[in-house]
């Protein structure tokens, strides 16, 4: 299929990388040592559950915009007293803080990246935060051309402006640039903005048949992985 786009964006958390079991991954490393033993699935679950609520306080205008990582260290505060694990220095929070930076990507991310690197320019359109993309890309390989996103439109999506600011920054219509995606809504409000829309298919992202297996609504590509989007690109 041939879809006549320049640019390609990409959802960060699920879709390229598996955020639940590196999260709990990167907590056990770091707390069982301490004497801290819990369900470290369900810790995940817990820091990734406070996640849109955070937001919510930047997009409503009740909190000012800031870092994804300030909004995580802010989750973490809340859940660590429902796990009992209340002793933390505050050098050991801002260490386990930085777990998501460390998230490991889906198998088939890489080798996804490099064949649409050749065609296309790609850049993360993430609620995470610069360093953070950074990071992440460094550990994974990602061949980003430009790190885009929250940080950049000063607000974090779905908001109009998170995908306005990344075609702008490019100097692309919206129309010449596709949002790439697990997550049906995330599509939807790109596409409200004339994106076009890639659903990439992650029935796992939250834990065994718990992810989206195909889009919820109408997409222009609906792909099984990032090699078959690239296969569907002719890339």
């Amino acid at each position: 299929m041939t879809v006549a786009v320049k640019a390609l964006f990409f959802d960060v958390f699920g879709t390229l990388v598996d955020w639940r079991t590196s999260i709990a991954r990167e907590a056990e490393a770091m707390l069982k040592p301490l004497g801290f033993s819990l369900d470290w699935l369900a810790f995940a679950d817990a820091w990734r559950g406070e996640y849109q609520g955070a937001m919510d306080e930047v997009r409503t205008g009740r909190m000012p915009f800031c870092k994804l990582d300030m909004l995580h260290r802010r989750n973490l505060e809340l859940i660590l007293p429902r796990f009992h694990v209340d002793t933390l220095t505050e050098v050991q929070r801002a260490a386990l803080n930085l777990a998501w930076h460390k998230l490991d990507a889906w198998p088939d991310v890489p080798p996804g990246m490099k064949r649409l690197k050749r065609k296309y320019m790609l850049a993360p359109v993430s609620n995470g935060n610069i360093s953070l993309m950074v990071d992440l890309a460094r550990r994974n390989d990602m061949p980003w051309d430009v790190i885009l996103g929250a940080e950049i439109a000063g607000d974090y999506k779905p908001k109009p402006q998170v995908y306005l600011a990344a075609a702008a920054a490019l100097d692309l219509a919206p129309h010449d640039c596709m949002m790439v995606a697990a997550h049906t809504n995330d599509l939807m409000a790109a596409a409200t903005q004339n994106l076009r829309t890639g659903h990439i298919a992650r029935p796992n992202e939250r834990g065994q048949g718990r992810g989206e297996t195909a889009p919820g609504q109408k997409v222009d590509i609906a792909a099984k992985s990032l090699e078959d989007l690239a296969d569907q690109l002719g890339a």
